[in-house]
């Protein structure tokens, strides 16, 4: 399946010098993100990368930017949202079938992908980066005051430092 948003980008054309690459979608690709990414709309999506080869794969660093709106969480609202996110990752051979090894990553591991078919996809790096870079629960301006109208307790209201504090009142109350 071809994604969205493909810029494929053939591993034979890429050296151990830097190669910058500038990609946008077009509104055609934004609308059908979108409807990927369960998202009301993308108004503008675009990533300024670099591209290189090194002795473990091909390295592939830069920006993406997107502006984005998200439907609220709580009421549906529309949530508009920037995108600013920084980008490293590692494009590698396919691993060999057969030994199912245990790999360790430490805390500066890169994220990887596989190299299909003798190309990278670009497109589809820099639209998962901003797909994962999103809030996962965005919140309007009345969100709050919807959850409090439908009975639905804050965070502080919830925890042992509100219990604390409800316990208080009654104290103060009686007094």
């Amino acid at each position: 399946m071809t994604p969205e948003w493909s810029r494929p980008e053939k591993i034979d054309t890429i050296g151990e010098r830097e190669k910058p690459v500038a990609i946008q979608a077009s509104e055609d690709e934004r609308r059908a993100l979108a409807g990927r990414f369960g998202l009301l709309s993308i108004d503008r999506l675009d990533a300024d990368l670099v591209v290189r080869r090194d002795a473990m794969g091909i390295l592939v660093t830069g920006k993406v930017r997107a502006a984005v709106v998200q439907a609220c969480s709580v009421t549906g609202d529309p949530v508009p949202a920037k995108v600013d996110e920084p980008v490293t990752l590692r494009f590698v051979e396919p691993a060999g079938h057969g030994g199912e090894e245990e790999i360790e990553l430490s805390e500066d591991s890169l994220d990887t992908i596989e190299i299909e078919g003798g190309t990278i996809d670009l497109g589809e790096a820099a639209a998962e980066t901003m797909a994962l870079s999103l809030d996962p629960f965005p919140r309007s301006p009345d969100a709050a005051s919807v959850l409090k109208q439908a009975g639905v307790i804050s965070e502080d209201e919830a925890g042992p430092f509100g219990a604390l504090a409800g316990l208080k009142a009654k104290l103060e109350g009686k007094e």
